[in-house]
């Protein structure tokens, strides 16, 4: 069973930074693509940054230039640099990893950026 913890959340000034890690046990991790996805309160769950096991990645229009998703295989790690923060990037953060045709999801981290 696949099972994802995420840490690094917490509370931060705008233009702060903050790094978000998602360990991974109980797969082949450096072959599946890694994902961060949000939610803010009101609001659908929207994915952040992925980053495939090849190391591609893509972003949303909304955080490119300040957010950098990266991968440990050793560790069996994500990662989500997140720089420049704004009130707006306030929300929950959830770490995903699809295994096949499955998803699966961390407890999610808060992330609160102040004005």
């Amino acid at each position: 069973q696949v099972r994802l913890v995420e840490s690094g959340g917490g509370l931060v000034q705008a233009g702060g930074s903050l790094r978000l890690s998602c360990v991974s046990s109980g797969s082949i991790f450096f072959l599946n693509t890694m994902a961060w996805y949000r939610q803010a309160p009101g609001k659908v769950r929207e994915l952040v940054a992925a980053i495939t096991g090849g190391r591609s990645t893509n972003y949303a229009d909304s955080v490119k230039g300040r957010f950098t998703i990266s991968r440990d295989n050793a560790k069996n790690t994500a990662y989500l640099q997140m720089d420049s923060l704004k009130p707006e990037d306030t929300a929950v953060y959830y770490c995903n990893q699809k295994v096949g045709k499955n998803d699966y999801w961390g407890q999610g981290t808060q992330v609160t950026v102040s004005s």
